[in-house]
């Protein structure tokens, strides 16, 4: 890690680009090395989670402060539309395509690599939903239930749209050469011993579970992935089969 570090200081420095050495930060990771990393003479300050390309990278490889960050910001960005949505000029339908683009796309940002479960599944449909009464002017002593309001809406299951992004972008992983880094990190597995006890578990364990119940495996989808038009069909039924929810 230190070599690699070395070796992006140099390179970022011949094109004229500078470390920020008070703000470079490195996971916390369990290691018997006692000498930390350096950038210039000074140590790497280590965290329990840092922001990388819009999305918090976290030491325990899970997704809940990112989904709690996405949501914030996309919760942020709804109070900004409140005059759209408090509009009696506006209609439904348009309503509805501004909400899509500038709020659940702010929510479902990188989510092709959430590791969902049902208590994140339930936080993020919990908010869409209550977007949706807001924009419908739907009062909590309406007896109106959730699949009658996405019907409304024409919306899917937050899980059922989550699994039709993370399947495509899979899809569009696989069908690059095997030289790409993309594609390679699908199937990485990280060098070292992990701790004594059940193994945490992934996302690659849950594409997997999702392959497994479709009669699919890894290799299958590989080939299956060449071909756009199968391709599709086989997002169709994985979406279809996960509607339900993560198991």
């Amino acid at each position: 890690m230190q070599d690699k570090t070395t070796r992006l200081a140099a390179t970022s420095a011949k094109t004229g680009l500078r470390i920020n050495k008070r703000k470079t930060e490195l996971l916390k990771i369990n290691t018997t090395a006692n000498t930390p990393v350096t950038v210039g003479g000074e140590p790497i300050r280590e965290v329990e989670s840092f922001v990388y390309l819009g999305s918090v990278i976290d030491r325990q490889g899970g997704t809940d402060r990112d989904v709690a960050a996405r949501t914030g910001k996309a919760r942020a960005a709804y109070i900004m539309l409140k005059n759209i949505w408090a509009s009696r000029e506006i209609s439904i339908t348009t309503k509805l395509r501004i909400f899509n683009s500038n709020v659940k796309s702010v929510l479902l940002y990188g989510s092709e690599t959430w590791r969902m479960s049902k208590v994140t599944q339930q936080k993020i449909q919990t908010f869409i939903n209550t977007c949706l009464r807001r924009i419908f002017k739907i009062r909590w002593t309406d007896k109106i239930c959730n699949e009658e309001l996405w019907q409304r809406a024409g919306q899917e299951p937050v899980n059922s749209q989550i699994l039709r992004r993370k399947w495509g972008w899979i899809g569009h992983t696989l069908r690059k050469p095997t030289s790409s880094i993309t594609r390679q990190a699908l199937t990485w597995n990280p060098l070292g011993k992990r701790k004594r006890g059940r193994p945490r578990n992934s996302w690659r364990r849950d594409t997997e579970a999702e392959l497994k119940r479709q009669g699919n495996s890894w290799a299958e989808a590989e080939r299956t992935a060449q071909n756009r038009v199968r391709w599709r069909n086989v997002v169709n039924g994985l979406c279809s089969a996960g509607s339900k929810g993560p198991k």
